[in-house]
Parts: structure tokens; C-alpha cells; sequence
């Protein structure tokens, strides 16, 4: 994280004894990342955060994948695919290889069981929905066009208020805004498209009490990846405070400023997010190429280094009309294959001022595979739609 926060009851100085008014000593636990040597925070508990009483498997979701062979384009229809209501443990896979993840679910209003992913930073996208991520460093709210960061080994459990559509990145890494956003000092500088004003972490501390409490962990093994159900003496989240830099937060893409320029401007300036291997970035209404004789949508391009994933969320996205694409569909263009926009939707784009569309893209540095969400909804023609746009010839 860029910046430092304190909530609750700390002491005065770390690693120093801190007692509740009837003299009880806090624990005090260390969240840190890289072995002591980045971000983390300081938290206070009223019990012991080690404690448990049971440990047993927890059968994942399926996790499988398979490659993407022959190559080919892909679209999946993320609307028709059926999921449970938990947001946690009903996710289906829709892709991934060994840096990211990309899962999505439809939640009820039910809340989700206790969750820690111990592999990885998740940011999740909540393309439609409102309620409250419940954590150990207090309450985060969430709403439509949020992004919802938590940081790797973070208990927490999403309480929705409504049903709530999410698109899970989950990563094998953390995620952290773009280095090249940052100050040296970490601070967001400002030609970054946003700033610490737009991030939202906790407020207060959640302060829960209860024994026996199941917590679902998601981790590693030379097996892959792999569940664990553990059962703890008392609730994670009976933080009487903490400080640091290490904390969920949300971004709302309604505060992310788009970088707009004279002639089509590449993907790298809608970057939000990056982890290891793999980039975030999100399009957004904006106003367009301003030069007399722009072209509005992307250039054709070969992204050798990367397969492109977008996932549609609002509008009409320019590109792409007559390809089948729609609100709630993902685009899979691998690298070793030339793609860009329909060829009637160039000649259709000249001369916009404005785009009204919001999507949200991921580019890996690694093939991405197809779990078994994704081909459960695949449309099996999208491949061949360029060829069958033949209105510029």
C-alpha cells in the first residue's frame, strides 16, 4: 500500500506491552510481506491468533484447466454461466495459469463462509452489487464498479446486501498499483490516473467474539493448490487495532481519471493494478483521439508477449460490435495471434469524440488456460467473425 493508517488501540510504541482496562495483555501479531522486508501491519488481538482446534481438507472448487489448443480467440458469456450464492466457495474458474486466476460468481445475500487465501492477493471486481467485505482489520464497504484488494492472508468474508455479480482476479503474487505511479517513498504521483483520496480501507475495528470459529484456507502444496478447514479457538476477528500499510482497501473505477491522447492511446495507460506476471487495466467513458483524422478504435496488434483478457461491464464497446460480445462477456486474444476491431467497426468509429464503455482487462505474461467456467459458456464461433465482417472490403 502507498500510505499508512492506524485504526483502534495501538500503543505508543511497537512490540511493547499493550493491556485491556483489566490489565489482560493484547497479542500483538505481525502481517507482513517478503519476510519482514515490505509492507505490513501491527494488529492487537484479544486472543491468541495461532490458536486452533481443528484442521481438516476442504474440497476446492474444480481447478483444473486445460490449454488453449488449438489457438484460437475465445469468447465466454460470464451471464449464462450458473453459479452458487457463496462468494467464496461457489466461484467457478474461468481462467488461469500458474500467476493469476480469473473466477466469477453471483452471490445471494446470504454471507460467505470465513475465508483466507494464503497463495496470494485477490482483486475482485464487483461488476454489480453492494454490501460489506467483513475482515480482521475491520469493515470494508463495497458497491458496483469497485475494486476490492486483499492482500494475501487476510481472514475475511464478503456479507452482501444484495446480490452482488464478482469477478475474482486472484493472483499467485500481490497487487499494488503500478511502480511507475509511485514516488520512490511509495506516495501516488501525479500523473497517475488516481490517488490515496480514492482508496477506502477500514475505519474501525470490527471487533467480533466467538469460539470455534471454521475458516477456509486456500493454499500451496508440490500437489498445486489445495484447501484446508481450520477451526479456531476464538474469532479472527477480535482486533482491538492496528496500524501499518498493509490493509484491504476498494477503488470505484468512478474516481479512476482515463488518459486520454491526440491518436489512439496503447492499453498501458489504463493500467490500475499489476502483480507478478500479469497487469490490470480498466476502459472507461472517455473522450477520444482528437487528431483530424484519428481512428478512434485500437490498431490491429499482436501481443506476442501476453494473452489479453477483457471482460465487458457497461455500454457499447466500440471494437468489438458484431462479434457476439455483450455486457458480461470475457475476450481471450493469446499472444501468437494477431487481433483488434471488427473491420465495420473502424469506419463506424471515425469521427467519435467519446466513448461510453467500461471494461476491465487483464494481460499475462504466461498462456492462460481454460478452466472449467469458461468452456462451460464458450461461444464456439467468435473465431471466425473476422472473417465474416467483410463490410470494409
Amino acid at each position: 500500500m502507498a500510505y499508512y493508517r492506524s485504526v483502534g488501540e495501538v500503543p505508543r510504541q511497537r512490540h511493547t506491552q499493550h493491556r485491556d482496562p483489566d490489565g489482560r495483555l493484547y497479542r500483538e501479531e505481525l502481517m507482513g510481506e517478503e519476510g519482514f522486508s515490505s509492507d505490513s501491519s501491527l494488529l492487537y488481538h484479544r486472543g491468541v491468533p495461532s490458536a486452533i482446534l481443528a484442521s481438516e481438507v476442504w474440497e476446492l472448487p474444480e481447478q483444473r484447466t486445460v490449454p488453449n489448443h488449438p489457438l484460437k480467440p475465445r469468447h465466454l458469456r460470464l451471464h449464462d454461466l450458473e453459479t452458487g450464492r457463496d462468494a467464496v466457495t461457489d466461484r467457478r474458474l474461468v481462467l488461469g495459469n500458474h500467476d493469476v486466476r480469473i473466477a466469477y460468481v453471483v452471490t445471494g445475500t446470504a454471507p460467505s463462509a470465513y475465508y483466507r487465501n494464503a497463495i496470494g492477493d485477490e482483486c475482485v471486481f464487483v461488476e454489480i452489487g453492494s454490501g460489506v467485505v467483513e475482515t480482521v482489520f475491520g469493515v470494508v464497504p463495497y458497491r458496483s464498479g469497485d475494486y476490492v484488494v486483499v492482500p494475501r492472508a487476510t481472514t475475511h468474508r464478503w456479507v452482501p446486501a444484495e446480490a452482488s455479480r464478482l469477478y475474482a482476479i486472484e493472483a499467485n503474487s500481490h497487487v499494488a498499483p503500478p511502480k511507475r505511479y509511485l514516488s520512490r517513498y511509495g506516495q501516488l504521483l501525479e500523473h497517475a490516473p488516481y490517488c490515496e483520496r480514492d482508496l477506502h480501507g477500514p475505519s474501525d475495528p470490527l471487533l467480533v467474539e466467538g469460539t470455534e470459529v471454521p475458516v477456509l484456507v486456500k493454499h500451496r502444496t508440490s500437489a498445486g493448490i489445495v484447501g484446508t478447514a481450520m477451526t479456531y479457538a476464538t474469532h479472527p476477528f477480535d482486533v482491538v487495532g492496528w496500524d501499518g500499510c498493509l490493509y484491504p482497501y476498494t477503488l470505484n473505477i468512478d474516481d479512476y481519471m482515463p488518459i486520454t491522447g491526440k491518436v489512439h492511446q496503447p492499453p498501458p495507460v489504463h493500467q490500475v493494478f499489476e502483480g507478478h506476471n500479469f497487469v490490470v487495466c480498466n476502459f472507461l467513458p472517455r473522450k477520444v483521439d482528437y487528431h483530424p483524422l484519428a481512428i478512434p478504435v485500437p490498431y490491429f496488434h499482436s501481443n506476442v508477449d501476453s494473452d489479453e483478457v477483457m471482460f465487458y461491464v457497461a455500454g457499447d464497446y466500440e471494437a468489438r460490435k458484431g462479434s457476439g460480445i455483450e455486457l458480461g462477456s470475457i475476450s481471450l486474444h493469446p499472444g501468437g495471434h494477431a487481433h483488434g476491431p471488427q473491420p465495420s467497426a473502424i469506419e463506424a468509429s471515425l469521427g467519435a469524440e467519446a466513448f461510453e464503455e467500461s471494461a476491465v482487462m487483464v494481460d499475462t505474461f504466461a498462456p492462460l488456460e481454460l478452466g472449467e467456467g469458461g468452456l462451460a459458456v464458450e461461444d464456439e464461433g467468435y473465431a471466425w467473425t473476422w472473417a465474416a465482417d467483410d463490410s470494409d472490403r
